[in-house]
């Protein structure tokens, strides 16, 4: 029995799941967490369930189905340029994500756990005492970290895109 059909049907597949919410979605729903902050927690909770649930595991799968198609195809990774190149970019890819996109994901949710931040007491003549506290706005490190998470999406994004490149123009 040929095998390789099925691992190709999973890993294309796989991809398509995987991806296409990270690739699409991701974006969408950050930029209208933005707009709406008072739902960010959401858009941050959603964001880190896709990324956890879905993206992870079958990004995982990619690597085994990648493998596996290797080994049924008997490819000789010296005569694959294109092949090593993808090869380097997905294990690269896939570390910044397990390693560095999926720890801000909870760490956003974290952020923006919090509720609403109380507003600052008006100071000056006529001021009553009323309680101070943070000043308004979002929690400290959120600006940066939703930085940190919409720069680190656009790499794994166009590190996606040249991968694919390579597995279906095989350029080299």
């Amino acid at each position: 029995m040929n095998l390789f059909p099925w691992f190709l049907f999973a890993h294309v597949l796989g991809a398509i799941i995987a991806f296409g919410a990270s690739y699409s979605a991701f974006p969408l729903i950050g930029a209208m967490s933005g707009k709406e902050p008072a739902h960010g927690n959401f858009g941050a909770r959603i964001s880190h369930a896709i990324s956890t649930k879905v993206v992870r595991p079958l990004a995982i799968l990619q690597g085994i189905t990648g493998v596996a198609m290797i080994w049924l195809a008997q490819i000789d990774l010296t005569k694959a340029l294109w092949l090593d190149i993808a090869i380097v970019l997905y294990l690269i890819a896939l570390g910044y994500a397990l390693f560095v996109q999926i720890p801000l994901s909870q760490r956003l949710v974290e952020l923006t756990s919090g509720g609403p931040r109380p507003a600052q007491a008006p100071s000056g003549a006529g001021a009553t005492s009323a309680p101070t506290g943070p000043p308004p706005g979002p929690p400290a490190g959120l600006m940066e970290a939703a930085a940190k998470a919409r720069r680190g999406g656009a790499f794994i994004g166009i590190t996606i895109t040249v991968i694919v490149f390579l597995m279906v123009v095989k350029p080299f």
